[in-house]
């Protein structure tokens, strides 16, 4: 699969099957040069619309399917930015592992392999006596049994699913999972009142600190020495506050490219921050970049789930995160959501919505069987239960106003051997 096609491909699809009329042309693509004009856009500003993903043809129609195989996706603003992240995270896997290699040709001569930043400094604090530091709060190893516990808690069938990863690997994952989780409550918890950029900024500060071996607490401590043996990349943590930012000011998306932008900040980012520790097979013949796309993807399709599901919810405090171009093409307007009644032409919009986020799915499953094969079966897993809220969502007639859709306990027990199932097979 060629670098940046996998996320390029859902949209190709989409595009090529949905009644959209062509997008308003002439809004810039940034290059890489600019890529961080859209961080250093003003808070209330918006982004530029977007070029069509796929040229049309004349006359509005849709592109024939046998078509999808030679398009050349054209990437839209969001996606330019987004893919950049790819590049770079993936850039800094292959360099690490080039790294890996030359170590074992020369091992003999190696100097003794490098101390870990924070084990240094604990030692360093117990010479000085210092009982005040995260010696205080005892072992690294405690610092990752926390972090195991947040997730068992909150995120019970991916830990379950965790256990099947080296123990390294299944820590560091706890690691991250726990760091964005904090972050998410920041403006979703029960505080989330009293956040303010301010407060945003100051987080992002103390991720640099972390990243540079400097934690605050015994969570930070676990992140800080996982970064420090794999090789993730600060981008996307700080791309997730950036998320965090958009829901202080921001509540109405007026295209998708707006929308997806948004979700990669909140859920595409977690699959760039997790593939470098969960690995990549060493049998796979498809490139890092293809493999961080379908990552990529499984964020953006788990986050779309979300805002279908959340629907009613979201509309009650006064949000609504669906593209406004295409709630008005389908006859539709903010009344309609915050009345919260189902009506055919709220069934057909929820039809099309539903079906780009099972394109994203498909595409994130793709790759799954390029994972190294101890960390297949948590994304699995992951992936078929998080599908069946689309299943639930139609199965109540497309009422997000006033029904949650989720899945039940004997379908969730029967996707974790499916999902088992589904990634030995990929192996």
């Amino acid at each position: 699969m060629a670098a940046g096609s996998s996320a390029a491909a859902v949209w190709a699809a989409h595009h090529a099957t949905a009644s959209w009329p062509p997008r308003r042309r002439g809004s810039a693509i940034p290059t890489s040069s600019s890529r961080n004009n859209l961080h250093a856009r003003p808070r209330g500003g918006i982004l530029p619309l977007p070029v069509p993903a796929t040229r049309r043809q004349r006359g509005g129609g849709a592109a024939p399917a046998t078509s999808l195989a030679t398009a050349v996706p054209v990437r839209t603003a969001s996606e330019e930015a987004v893919y950049e992240v790819v590049l770079r995270q993936a850039a800094l896997v292959e360099e690490a592992g080039a790294a890996v290699a030359r170590r074992r040709t020369a091992r003999k001569r190696a100097a003794p392999p490098r101390r870990q930043r924070w084990a240094e400094e604990k030692e360093e604090d117990a010479a000085a006596g210092d009982g005040g530091g995260l010696v205080g709060w005892g072992l690294l190893d405690d610092a990752y049994d926390r972090c195991g516990e947040v997730c068992a808690e909150y995120a019970k069938t991916f830990y379950l699913g965790t256990q099947l990863m080296t123990p390294e690997r299944r820590k560091a994952v706890w690691a991250i999972y726990v760091w964005c989780r904090r972050t998410d409550e920041l403006v979703d918890g029960p505080n989330a009142s009293y956040i303010t950029p301010t407060a945003l900024d100051r987080w992002e500060k103390r991720l640099e600190d972390l990243f540079e071996g400097r934690p605050y607490d015994m969570y930070d401590a676990a992140l800080s020495d996982t970064v420090l043996k794999f090789p993730v990349d600060i981008q996307p943590f700080k791309d997730m506050i950036e998320g965090m930012r958009l829901d202080l000011w921001k509540s109405r998306y007026r295209t998708f490219d707006e929308l997806y932008l948004y979700c990669y900040y909140v859920a595409g980012t977690v699959g760039l921050m997790t593939v470098p520790v969960m690995g990549i097979s060493p049998d796979s013949k498809a490139s890092t970049e293809s493999v961080y796309n379908a990552a990529l993807a499984l964020g953006i399709a788990n986050q779309l789930t979300n805002i279908l599901r959340d629907v009613g919810e979201d509309a009650r405090r006064g949000r609504i995160y669906l593209p406004m171009d295409e709630l008005a093409q389908a006859g539709l307007t903010e009344d309609d959501i915050f009345r919260g009644k189902v009506t055919d032409k709220w069934r057909r919009f929820m039809k099309g919505q539903i079906q780009r986020a099972r394109l994203f799915f498909d595409e994130a499953e793709k790759g799954v069987a390029h994972l190294d094969s101890a960390s297949r079966w948590p994304v699995l897993a992951s992936l078929f239960l998080y599908r069946q809220i689309l299943d639930a969502i139609e199965a109540n007639d497309y009422n997000n106003f006033t029904k949650r859709a989720y899945v039940g306990k004997a379908k969730k027990l029967l996707s974790l051997p499916m999902a088992y199932a589904r990634a030995a097979v990929a192996s």
